[in-house]
């Protein structure tokens, strides 16, 4: 277990938050679940910086399950969550998001959010059946120590990344990030 796993898993365990979130999506038993986005992102970059402002005003819950594809299945699963938690949830099967983003085929979980735009957001986490935190993050994540937003060049182009940037406010949330265009 590497440092950054180590601060982020003790990080996630000391925010009740984080954990009432991490078991609601558990109650659903989705095959190959994770919480990605900022839901982990946001977290490092508060605790960089020094401050606890960022709130969890949505939770982007995927998985992968090639049984169970329909948009339909995915809004019940929100409703179930918003029911247990009323929190703004996003669920998506990754098994039919390459459509929408015009990619090929995800072959997993990792191999799905290996195509987010910024290489600190392609980080999910879930409890495992030991409840044990078990992250998936195709960059590492280390990323998310480096003060850094990066564009991700396998998927982003520079006009998407950009507003991005800009619309989310990053910069002025968490001032000493830098922003790095085209790595991977």
């Amino acid at each position: 277990m590497t440092n950054s796993h180590q601060r982020i898993t003790r990080w996630i365990e000391n925010d009740p938050l984080r954990v009432e979130v991490l078991t609601a999506a558990k109650t659903l038993n989705l095959k190959n679940w994770h919480i990605g986005a900022g839901f982990v992102r946001n977290l490092v970059w508060d605790k960089l910086h020094g401050v606890n402002t960022t709130q969890l005003n949505d939770i982007d819950l995927i998985y992968y399950d090639e049984d169970k594809s329909s948009a339909e299945l995915d809004l019940y699963y929100e409703n179930q969550l918003k029911e247990a938690m009323p929190i703004n949830w996003s669920v998506k099967n990754q098994v039919r998001m390459h459509i929408r983003n015009n990619h090929q085929p995800y072959l997993h979980i990792s191999d799905a959010i290996s195509y987010w735009p910024e290489i600190e957001t392609a980080v999910a986490v879930k409890y495992n059946e030991n409840n044990v935190l078990e992250f998936v993050a195709p960059f590492g994540l280390e990323h998310l120590f480096s003060y850094t937003i990066t564009q991700n060049s396998k998927n982003c182009d520079s006009d998407i990344f950009n507003a991005r940037v800009k619309n989310k406010g990053w910069l002025s949330k968490w001032p000493k990030l830098k922003v790095i265009k085209n790595a991977t």
